[in-house]
Parts: C-alpha cells; sequence; structure tokens
C-alpha cells in the first residue's frame, strides 16, 4: 500500500528499534514498497537481561528481520560510542522507534537517560542531515483524563507517560528553533498486529488472549473488563502514519488510534467467533495503579494535518492476524 506521492527509492533511512514491533514493520514496509532505499536499523537487540518487574528490558528480536537486506547497527541509545556509528551516513527520514516502553518500569533515572537524553542527540543528528524525523509519542502521556484524549491536554501517571511528553516538548522547542525542519510525533494507542510476539508480557492483548484459547486455556481477564474500553490500532494503520507524517502541514504531536474505542470483552468474543470456541472466561482483580480504563484517539488534528484515516476495524485487523497468532501459538518468546 502506497500512502501517498513520497519516493522512497534512493533515500537512506534510519529505523531505530528496527528490530522491534513497530520498527520491523516499517523497515519491510519499506523494502517491499521501494527496493532502492538504503534503510539502517539501530536496535541494541534482546539480551534476556530484565527489569525488577521481571519484563524484558530489549524486544528487538533477530527474527523480526528474517529476510532484511539492509544495513544493522547493534547499539544502545545510552551510549555515545553506538550513536556515533550514524555519522558515516546521511539521512533523509529518521523513523525513532527505540525507547523503553513498558509502563510498570520505575526506574526514573533509566527511562529519562533512554528516551529523553538520546532524542536530543537524535533531533541534533537530522538537523546536522537536514532529515525529517517521525518519531514515537504514547498515549500514556494523557493517564486517566477523561475521554477522547486530546493533544495538548496531558497528565501522564507513569514515568513511560511522563518521558514521551518531555520528547514532545523537546520536538516542539526544536522545530520553533529550527523551523525549516519536519518534526512530527505519533502518539499511539494500543497498537496491535504482526510482529509483537517478542515482546512477550508487554505484547497486545488480542495476542495474549489469542494464545490462551489456541492452548485450551480459559481466557482471562480483570473484573469489569466490559467497562475497560480501549483504541486498539492494528499495525497497518499505524505505518500509514508514519508515512504521512513525512508529508505533515504542520509539525506537531498526532494523535494515532481509530477514535472508536472497544473493550477487552470485545476482543475475547472475536477471537472466540473466529476461532469457534466458548471458553468460559476467567475474572481476576485488576491490581494496577493508574490503570488507563478508557482511551479513545481524538483525530480531528491528525486528519486536518495529516490526511490519516485508519481503515482496520478490530474485527477485521484480529481476522489479518490470527494467521501469525496461530503459527507462533505454542512458541517459545525466545
Amino acid at each position: 500500500m502506497i500512502y501517498n506521492n513520497l519516493d522512497f527509492n534512493n533515500k537512506t533511512i534510519l529505523i531505530t528499534g528496527g528490530a522491534g514491533f513497530i520498527g520491523s514493520n516499517l523497515v519491510f514496509y519499506f523494502q517491499k514498497n521501494f527496493p532502492d532505499s538504503n534503510i539502517v536499523v539501530f536496535d541494541c537487540f534482546r539480551s534476556e537481561s530484565t527489569f525488577s518487574n521481571g519484563n524484558l528490558k530489549s524486544f528487538g528480536h533477530y527474527k523480526n528481520l528474517i529476510g532484511f537486506k539492509g544495513k544493522i547497527i547493534c547499539g544502545n541509545l545510552n551510549n555515545s560510542s553506538d550513536l556515533g556509528l550514524l555519522d558515516h551516513y546521511k539521512f533523509d527520514f529518521i523513523f525513532h522507534q527505540a525507547a523503553i516502553s513498558d509502563t510498570r518500569v520505575y526506574d526514573q533515572t533509566l527511562i529519562m537517560a533512554t528516551n529523553v537524553n538520546s532524542f536530543y542527540k537524535l533531533l541534533k543528528i537530522a538537523k546536522k542531515d537536514k532529515a525529517s524525523m517521525i518519531y514515537a509519542s504514547s498515549a500514556s502521556t494523557y493517564g486517566s483524563l477523561p475521554s477522547p484524549q486530546t493533544e495538548g491536554y496531558e497528565l501522564p501517571e507513569n514515568p513511560y507517560g511522563f518521558s514521551k511528553l518531555m520528547m514532545d516538548q523537546i520536538a516542539n522547542q526544536f522545530s520553533l528553533e529550527n523551523s525549516e525542519m519536519l518534526i512530527v510525533g505519533l502518539r499511539y494507542f494500543n497498537a496491535y498486529g504482526p510482529r509483537e510476539f517478542y515482546k512477550a508480557k508487554t505484547s497486545s492483548m488480542v495476542i495474549q488472549l489469542g494464545h490462551q484459547i489456541l492452548n485450551d486455556k480459559l481466557p482471562r481477564l480483570f473484573f469489569g473488563s466490559d467497562k475497560i474500553i480501549r483504541d486498539f490500532i492494528y499495525i497497518d494503520d499505524v505505518i500509514q502514519a508514519n508515512i504521512k507524517a513525512c508529508k505533515a502541514k504542520l509539525n506537531g504531536t498526532y494523535n494515532i488510534g481509530t477514535g472508536i474505542p472497544r473493550s477487552f470483552q470485545d476482543i475475547v468474543d472475536i477471537l472466540q467467533d473466529e476461532l469457534n470456541t466458548n471458553y468460559k472466561i476467567e475474572y481476576f482483580p485488576n491490581t494496577y495503579d493508574g490503570y488507563q480504563m478508557h482511551t479513545q484517539a481524538n483525530l480531528s488534528s491528525s486528519k486536518k494535518y495529516l490526511d490519516f484515516s485508519p481503515k482496520t476495524t478490530l474485527e477485521k485487523g484480529i481476522i489479518s492476524y490470527l494467521p501469525e497468532i496461530k503459527r507462533l501459538s505454542g512458541s517459545e518468546n525466545k
């Protein structure tokens, strides 16, 4: 799918976090549709080391890049020498997806250093190279504010959300000081789809519930899951947003969702319909503080300035995703 008239052939494209979920999907979008593009992946890759909460420190996985024909730099955003390897290139586009994205990590020093400090450095690279900067923000910046969530009204409730809000503010200031640059932040809501499997415990409820059902286990939901409403967006629409951001009419930070929130209960119902199962749901208490109970993206600015128009309903997205969910069912997450 070609989303606008930009020709990325013969362009040099940096994708940080390119071995992760969204990054690897961007990689193969460019490789398929613009075979003469020069793609550079920067990723620290998975080491099996974990945070204190038991979750992986890095989700980048070589299996997400099998078939990739471009260049790889294995590096850490916090390492100046690693980032210095990028000086060997002159980039036309930078898609900055790398981050600590676990909302249950509370090491503020590490999160701010990784997500915020490195962003300054990448913006300087973009300025030097005269590259367009498209970066990942997050709906976590909104915390538990009422829906629909709208750009300009934020109240993060965890270090990750705060770090992304700081990135947005840095981008805004950098844009004001460098008006010739294109700098766009994309506030992803609940993204799901192929190549997220290696996010393990932080992967979407779609694949987690799908694997529970396929492994003949009762699907597990929090009590009151019919009232936990989220804006789930399929990966194809996330890619659309990134490509259209390259021709944004105005620098800024934009919501990327569907604008149509659905419940966790809906996910189970769709999966069971498609898999011809009828398992009883096992409910358990939600013990998380600062848990977002209702997210819904206000897309007015995204439509106006990015021409963003999500195409995939939750039903359509799950149906498209099911072949990969089935293929990976029972696989070891290694």
